[in-house]
């Protein structure tokens, strides 16, 4: 069955700069089917339209056309039945001031006509590591601990779809690894998951498959080992003390003295390095590596008008 489906989704708003009337393009017909059980990862640079797709999957934005459905139901036609069936973890540390971490997990259950739910409320506690936390108020908790809260209330109706929309921005090592450990978990036992996150090493470890968003336009949805084959071979990082040569500066990506560059062999290192020293800059710390999702995705990022995968961009 399938879990999500964008049915030739298009979402338009009016323009704030312009003629009066103008409209803005946020999504441009975007078709997307997430089968039931996935681990599904949703990528793309701020202001692709992946939040925009969010908010339209949980009924808070209606799109200008198209049909999106959860489990079958509606978004909009079937608003409560489709809501029952998702669970989303949002970016906002949104959360009730007057309540201790159990009374906002049992309101939370109400709103889905969940009565007596302590023992999914006590795994939740427990698996997210908010058991001695329980009886503190929200507003006690750090920011990482809010973090885990939003986790517990997504999950808290038990909802077969799960989305979680950057939820590791900003948070330590520890969190990482227990939510990670619980939603792998979660995924094993049959719920489907929906990440959009700018960590690429997280989507490349847990996605099974990868749709990449840019303008409002898939431009790439593949398997993930077959969207890490198309990356060109392999990748030469090195750190440097000054700005790189205009005819490598257009093809590095750069991240404070750190260089890397693609490299698919021993004449193409030799041409880098000896560029980079003829500029008179010091190579430091060389290595190889083999390319990344992120390399994929600067790549597929960086295209124009070419066909990735049955998808024009």
């Amino acid at each position: 069955m399938t879990a999500i489906s964008f049915q030739t989704v298009s979402k338009s708003y009016a323009s704030p700069r312009g003629p009066k009337g103008t409209q803005f393009l946020a999504l441009d017909g975007v078709q997307l089917d997430i089968e039931e059980g996935e681990f599904f990862g949703l990528l793309g640079p701020n202001g692709a339209g992946k939040t925009t797709m969010i908010s339209i999957l949980a009924g808070l934005t209606r799109a200008t056309s198209g049909r999106v459905t959860v489990m079958g139901s509606d978004v909009q036609a079937d608003y409560a039945a489709a809501r029952r069936k998702l669970g989303i973890v949002p970016q906002e540390l949104v959360f009730d001031p007057f309540f201790n971490v159990r009374e906002a997990l049992r309101f939370q259950s109400g709103y889905f006509g969940i009565r007596n739910n302590d023992a999914w409320i006590d795994e939740l506690l427990q698996s997210l590591g908010l058991a001695d936390k329980a009886g503190a108020n929200m507003r006690q908790l750090s920011g990482g601990m809010k973090r885990r809260m939003l986790v517990a209330q997504a999950l808290v109706h038990k909802p077969p779809v799960i989305v979680l929309d950057e939820p590791t921005a900003g948070v330590d090592v520890e969190l990482r690894q227990t939510l990670w450990q619980f939603i792998a978990k979660l995924n094993k036992h049959g719920n489907t998951v929906l990440l959009t996150t700018h960590y690429l090493e997280e989507a490349e470890a847990l996605c099974g498959r990868i749709a990449m968003l840019k303008i409002g336009k898939i431009v790439a949805l593949d398997r993930t080992s077959e969207l890490l084959k198309s990356a060109s071979g392999n990748v030469l990082r090195f750190k440097t003390n000054g700005a790189l040569p205009a005819a490598l500066a257009a093809n590095a990506r750069v991240t404070g003295s750190v260089v890397q560059l693609p490299a698919n062999d021993a004449l193409a290192i030799e041409k880098i390095l000896a560029t980079v020293r003829e500029a008179g800059l010091v190579v430091e710390d060389v290595e190889m590596r083999k390319a990344d999702l992120e390399d994929v995705f600067i790549d597929i990022m960086n295209r124009s008008g070419k066909r990735v995968e049955g998808v024009t961009a």
